[in-house]
């Protein structure tokens, strides 16, 4: 019996295709064969699946995917080869075969077009089907509509300001250099890869290789935006399961749920007092045996982020250890989201950094975006080992084959000069008086908190504002937790926006979060002013 390779016709149009054939006898039906392995005649499949190493990290089946293979022009097609199924029965290529088609019948298929409908080629996939309305677009909703105009933003994570002079000048030089306006290398420009290195040796106490232990993606999530979607794409397959901690950024769900992953929530639980005082972000804490019975043989990933968007928690050097510690013992790639990893008012540890054994297990995210104030950039990058980054790479290569080649020369630079101009303790200071005049509003109207210990997100509880029990809510938000529909009355009774953290919790647990919301205090400090005086309009409707 003959059989078509799914994507052979595609990858090898106009190359001579080659025929596909075997017997039922020999081929067998082993799904865990990956059908790109099927396309490289140099390699002879074995029907028997191989033992999995006690001890070993295995990556997603088609991974790396070697750029030599494939033109650039394929990546968009290769993309869809990374989350597709593998061909079963298992197949054997002949080089010297033809590939054949099986064709109907012409009788069956003229029965076929006579009673079979045509599938609704408009149909959208079902991983972007159903979902409910997002909550930007909720915000940008209540923001266009509000009666209160300008809405001062303190929603959204963005900087209201520019990236450093240094910064700035580097991405203008890098627009005059023609090698910088063509493709970078897929893994990321050798100067930023260098400077990534140099500037994080010191934190491993290890010399990092930039050519072996260093990637850089567009933006950290890569769509932790695209860092963390090439890990996933790298390691994860159909019914792995990673595990997140609840909050979480929701760009997280898609991404591993995009290579077909299983995922699974432990809380972060808050102080149980948190609605009458003013903690800190180390109050919310892990319940560690609820993490472990999360754990179970399918778990493969645990994504961890510190300091934490949104609760502003900093790990500590105790629970890291604790968390290191479960994933040794049951053999875990750690993916650790830094990408707030600059701005930290506390002490703190990086995971990777505790020992050679968690170093390698440890996918290390970063964003150069938010490290410099450029988040429009998209510059990101992991550091690991060479055995976890070469399968993410791989990846990277076929999600966007390569990152915007002159903001990674600025964002080199910038890493360069950011220790002699002593950017990195300034950046650092102004954030946190950012934060402490911010927060004094709250502390006027009686609003509790959680003090962050890094990042520049602040989760204010405001159980204590009572909305009006006949207000005009959309049914879009009426629908939703109580935290929406203060994020909406803030918009149009004041002016200022923030974020419902409740999007970034299950259904299950939303009741967590419902009395907060995020504000993000990364703005002008005229901006953060106006925002304050607005918020003393709360004032009629708190009941204390």
């Amino acid at each position: 019996m003959e059989y078509i390779v799914p994507g052979v016709d595609l990858l090898r149009k106009g190359r001579g295709a080659p025929r596909v054939s075997e017997s039922r006898s020999e081929a067998g039906t082993n799904s865990s064969t990956s059908w790109w392995t099927c396309i490289h005649r140099q390699h002879r499949l074995d029907p028997k699946p191989k033992p999995k190493p006690e001890h070993a990290i295995v990556p997603a089946r088609c991974s790396p995917i070697a750029p030599s293979h494939l033109s650039s022009m394929t990546a968009g097609r290769a993309l869809l080869a990374l989350s597709r199924p593998s061909v079963t029965p298992c197949l054997r290529i002949s080089p010297s075969s033809r590939l054949v088609r099986p064709r109907p019948s012409a009788f069956g298929a003229r029965a076929m077009s006579a009673t079979t409908p045509r599938p609704d080629p408009f149909r959208p996939a079902k991983r972007v089907a159903g979902q409910r309305q997002d909550v930007w677009s909720i915000v940008n909703e209540a923001a266009a509509a509000s009666p209160v105009q300008p809405i001062v933003n303190m929603g959204q994570g963005f900087f209201g300001y520019n990236p450093p002079k240094f910064a700035i000048d580097a991405a203008k030089d890098a627009l005059d250099r023609v090698e910088c306006n063509q493709y970078s290398p897929t893994k990321g420009r050798p100067r930023l890869k260098k400077a990534i290195a140099d500037a994080y040796s010191p934190f491993f106490g290890r010399s990092i290789n930039p050519d072996t232990e260093v990637s850089i993606t567009t933006g950290a999530n890569e769509g932790a935006g695209k860092g963390m979607l090439s890990a996933f794409m790298g390691f994860i397959e159909p019914g792995d399961e990673v595990i997140i901690f609840e909050p979480f950024f929701d760009q997280y769900i898609s991404n591993i749920e995009m290579p077909g992953g299983t995922i699974r929530y432990v809380p972060l639980h808050p102080p149980k007092d948190g609605a009458t005082r003013t903690s800190p972000a180390s109050e919310w804490t892990i319940d560690f045996q609820e993490l472990e019975n999360t754990i179970n043989p399918k778990t493969k990933m645990i994504v961890l982020n510190s300091p934490h968007n949104p609760v502003g928690k900093v790990f500590s050097r105790e629970e890291l250890q604790r968390i290191g510690d479960l994933c040794v013992k049951h053999n875990l790639i750690i993916l650790s989201d830094e990408v707030y990893d600059r701005l930290f008012y506390v002490p703190f540890t990086r995971i990777g950094t505790l020992s050679p054994e968690l170093y390698e297990r440890t996918l290390t995210v970063g964003s150069a975006g938010k490290a410099f104030y450029a988040t429009g950039w998209r510059v990101g990058y992991l550091i690991g080992p060479e055995h976890l980054i070469k399968y993410v790479a791989g990846a990277h290569t076929r999600i966007c084959y390569s990152s915007v080649s002159p903001l990674q020369e600025a964002a080199a630079v910038a890493f360069e000069k950011a220790d002699e101009e002593g950017f990195w303790d300034e950046s650092r200071n102004e954030m946190k008086q950012k934060m402490e005049r911010f927060c004094q509003v709250f502390e006027e109207l009686g609003i509790p908190y959680s003090d962050p210990e890094g990042g520049y997100f602040v989760l204010a509880n405001m159980a204590s504002v009572k909305l009006p029990a006949d207000y005009p809510f959309p049914p879009h938000v009426a629908n939703r937790p109580r935290d929406f529909k203060l994020c909406w009355f803030l918009i149009h009774e004041v002016g200022v926006a923030a974020i419902p953290p409740t999007e970034f919790y299950t259904d299950a647990n939303t009741h967590i979060a419902e009395d907060y919301l995020r504000f993000a205090v990364c703005k002008n400090d005229d901006v953060l002013e106006t925002a304050k005086e607005r918020l003393r309009g709360l004032k009629k409707y708190i009941t204390q």
